[in-house]
């Protein structure tokens, strides 16, 4: 780091802190030669990833549209929107740590699949038939009676008693 006031490249770091938005690092550094004081933040690099769509095209990654898509498949059912940030940053990141620049939307949407499994069986099959794109009733039988098969023998018994 080159001190702003006399080019000296040595300095030293007297206070280092994240700004407010734990978006940055914010450094107070003072010249070792001239004395003086200067601040630098550092930025993480974001790595543009890039989503090669179904039909070949390729567009920027966009985590609000995974959101959004979540965020209908579990409408109306117990599921917080906290639960549902937790879904997307965990597809972000899991994508991310592949470390590839380019990721196929079909991956994404099966990271999210897996997620909403785990998460509720109702907003997985909403999620699914529409990404899925689900040609008639019999793939949706099909993708049900996988949820249906994978309960314990008990629940389903009851849940018809309820």
């Amino acid at each position: 780091m080159r001190c702003p006031y006399c080019s000296y490249k040595e300095d030293k770091v007297v206070d280092s802190r994240a700004t407010a938005e734990e978006s940055a690092v914010r450094r107070r550094r003072e010249c070792l030669k001239c004395g003086k004081r200067f601040t630098t933040y550092e930025y993480i690099e974001e790595v543009s990833l890039m989503v090669i769509k179904k039909d070949g095209r390729r567009e920027p990654f966009d985590r609000k549209k995974i959101l959004a898509g979540v965020i209908r498949a579990c409408e109306k059912r117990p599921v917080s929107i906290e639960k549902m940030e937790e879904i997307v940053t965990w597809v972000e990141r899991a994508i991310q740590k592949k470390s590839d620049r380019e990721v196929s939307s079909s991956r994404i949407g099966e990271l999210v699949m897996e997620k909403l499994k785990s998460l509720d069986d109702v907003a997985y099959v909403r999620f699914a038939s529409v990404y899925r794109q689900f040609k008639d009733v019999g793939q949706f039988m099909v993708e049900l009676k996988d949820i249906l098969g994978k309960e314990k023998p008990g629940a389903r018994q009851a849940a018809k008693s309820r």
